[in-house]
């Protein structure tokens, strides 16, 4: 069995031009923080075997994945994908997730919408098709039998970030 668990970042601060004119600068808000915090211990209760942990370049989801990484005790660095970028397409994020599993590894991916929604998409029908949206700090693990393939997947849990923080006790 093949698994993957899909990671919104974190809630953000407001999007202002003025303060950051490249929109991957802007960071997660203060109380984004601990929101994420919360919905992360979360996923260490439903998803023990994360092995590593990738996030797309923009600040807001490195900061998530850096909560995520020391909310589940995983030791490697976070690994940046470009393939994770805002409004970046499903199939080479999935292909490349696909690598990683061969390998023996269970990543959680750190990213954005609507390309996180047309990842779960991809990975259930084999279309690049937004079938969920997940709201911020919330996630999705998907199964898959031996290999991470397109139309392979089955989602196997999806909570908001509420959801995920009540399990953290």
């Amino acid at each position: 069995m093949s698994e993957l668990v899909l990671f919104r970042h974190g809630p953000a601060a407001e999007r202002d031009p003025r303060r950051w004119v490249d929109d991957t600068e802007r960071p997660l808000s203060t109380s984004g923080v601990v929101e994420t915090e919360k919905a992360a211990r979360g996923i260490r209760r439903l998803a023990p075997g994360i092995t590593h942990v990738v996030s797309s370049p923009a600040t807001r989801a490195v900061r998530t994945a850096e909560i995520a990484r020391r909310a589940l005790g995983v030791r490697p660095a976070v690994e940046l994908w470009e393939e994770l970028a805002p409004d970046s397409p499903a199939a080479p994020i999935l292909s490349k997730a696909a690598e990683e599993v061969a390998r023996g590894r269970f990543p959680m991916i750190v990213g954005h919408e609507p390309t996180l929604g047309e990842l779960v998409g991809y990975a259930l029908t084999g279309d690049e098709i937004s079938l969920v949206r997940l709201g911020r700090a919330g996630a999705v693990h998907l199964r898959f039998g031996r290999a991470v393939t397109p139309g392979g997947g089955l989602v196997d849990w999806m909570l908001d970030r509420r959801s995920l923080a009540r399990l953290r006790a």
